[in-house]
């Protein structure tokens, strides 16, 4: 081979190494493509992202996607108020539905990081829990099926001696770069696409974030035994390797593929989820 001939060879390497991957359904423009187009057909006005450990790879505010189109990359936004409080948040939808792992469970895992709570010692050991039954655990209402009860909100705020929504806002919300989630004037939990996006990622490279990974792999596993159905902490399983919090406004998380989605629609919607998360995870 002449000294030609090798660099030749080289330059047509160096040439293929920076071609940019094609576009199929897989990569993650295609499947941002492909879920683009699904979610303007049934849905014009969900807001929607996807994404991976080092942030999205689209994003849609909801109201924006019947323009057509997506946003890579993070979207900037207004700063949220004084104590976590959204004010005038552009694109910020209403997810309150997801206040149990945008505001509770996190900081139910700060607590059990810092050794404050033991998920399976009873809620009265903490003066918590009235009306419950004789014995009830964090462990017991993390893993049921019907949604943060009061009595955890109460033990989180009994022990962070303080109201979630200024504690989340100063030691979650903040320091991940979430302006744009907040509780309204009207007592609503809204946010971006955006900012689920920055929490989702964070939970796949924690980096030392508000949100550990231990606490992150204890609550992405079964903890129901073999009751049926089986969930985790707060979080659900699903196929493709998933876990999921939300029927309406809707997270997702792959520890196992390295990659998350939301989905805000503006109205519930079983057959849109449904295909919404084969298309960003099958």
């Amino acid at each position: 081979m002449t000294l030609q001939s090798d660099r030749a060879e080289q330059a047509d390497r160096a040439e293929q190494a920076e071609r940019p991957e094609p576009l199929t359904q897989h990569t993650p423009a295609g499947r941002a493509d492909r879920i683009g187009s699904l979610v303007r057909d049934a849905d014009p006005g969900a807001g929607w992202a996807i994404g991976g450990p080092e942030g999205p790879y689209a994003v849609v505010e909801a109201g924006a996607g019947a323009a057509g189109g997506f946003e890579p990359g993070p979207v900037a936004g207004p700063v949220a108020g004084p104590g976590g409080r959204a004010g005038g948040c552009v694109g910020a939808a209403d997810v309150g539905a997801l206040a149990g792992v945008l505001v509770v469970w996190p900081v139910i895992g700060m607590l059990v990081d810092a050794g404050e709570l033991a998920l399976h010692t009873p809620l009265t050991a903490y003066g918590a829990g009235d009306g419950l039954p004789a014995g009830t655990t964090a462990h017991q209402l993390l893993t049921h099926g019907s949604g943060v009860s009061p009595a955890l909100t109460g033990l989180a705020e009994r022990l962070c001696g303080s109201p979630l929504a200024g504690f989340a806002a100063d030691r979650i919300w903040g320091p991940l770069g979430m302006t744009r989630t907040g509780f309204a004037a009207d007592g609503t939990l809204r946010a971006s696409a955006a900012d689920l996006g920055r929490f989702l990622s964070h939970l796949l490279a924690p980096a030392g974030g508000p949100v550990s990974r231990a606490w992150t792999e204890q609550s992405l596993r079964i903890r129901t035994g073999e009751l049926l159905p089986a969930r985790g902490l707060l979080w659900h399983p699903g196929a493709h390797g998933s876990w999921s919090h939300g029927d309406g406004p809707a997270l997702w998380i792959s520890p196992r593929g390295r990659r998350w989605a939301t989905l805000l629609p503006t109205t519930p919607s079983a057959p849109l989820r449904t295909a919404f998360r084969e298309a960003a995870f099958a």
